[in-house]
């Protein structure tokens, strides 16, 4: 699922840090009841960055789309907070004919770039490429349409920009299982969603010195062809 800001929303690629640590910003979106300050992001706050690297164009104050929301230390959380991601329209859509249950697991990509500090502010790396990047991963559990979502029992989640649409009837939230149910792993040995907090070739969907769309993935997800495309 690609996610964060990018070419067509917010218009620019989310950043890599100089140590190499990985940042997806989230959208704008006038109906959240969030802002990018009100935002953490380890010891930076991701006003400051969105300002900086749009030159301003989306401020401090604009409202952000914290969509999938995976990282507990972004804002205050209630206590019983878990991993939470929405779908909606054409998206959803997709989903469901696509048969999605209870322990399937996204992947969330996004377009990242190398950026620089000059003078205390945020830059984009001119001599860098975009390229896109999986960042985090939710296994879900339990999904609930947001029109029909018992608000009371779920007044945790009603932060989230999706409990903030006006009504329709695909608006859907999924929330995440306490730790990654796969075979092979120990149940107890990875949470059920989050972040990757750095960069890693291993997680590079385009290919070397390539343009971002054109990607390099293993064998395995394109077996027809015995090799990557």
């Amino acid at each position: 699922s690609r996610k964060g800001v990018d070419s067509g929303s917010g218009r620019i690629p989310s950043p890599i840090f100089p140590d190499g640590r990985l940042l997806s910003l989230p959208i704008p979106d006038k109906n959240s009841p969030l802002t990018y300050r009100d935002i953490a992001w380890n010891e930076h706050n991701v006003g400051t960055i969105v300002a900086d690297l749009t030159n301003g164009r989306i401020p401090p104050h604009y409202r952000a789309h914290l969509d999938p929301d995976l990282n507990e230390d972004s804002i205050a959380r209630h206590p019983e907070w878990q991993p939470i991601f929405g779908q909606i329209g054409a998206s959803q859509g997709h989903l469901r004919k696509q048969g999605i249950c209870s322990g399937d697991l996204f992947l969330f990509f996004g377009l990242f770039q190398e950026i620089i500090v000059e003078n205390g502010k945020f830059r984009l790396n001119p001599q860098a490429s975009p390229k896109h990047i999986i960042w985090g991963w939710l296994q879900f559990d339990k999904s609930v349409a947001v029109d029909e979502a018992d608000r009371n029992a779920l007044a945790w989640a009603t932060y989230h920009p999706h409990f903030h649409r006006p009504p329709d009837t695909s608006n859907t939230v999924y929330f995440a299982k306490k730790h990654l149910d796969i075979a092979g792993l120990n149940p107890q040995e990875i949470r059920g969603a989050g972040i990757f907090p750095n960069f890693s070739s291993k997680l590079q969907l385009t290919a070397p010195r390539s343009r971002p769309s054109l990607w390099k993935l293993p064998g395995w997800m394109l077996p027809a062809t015995d090799g990557a495309a």
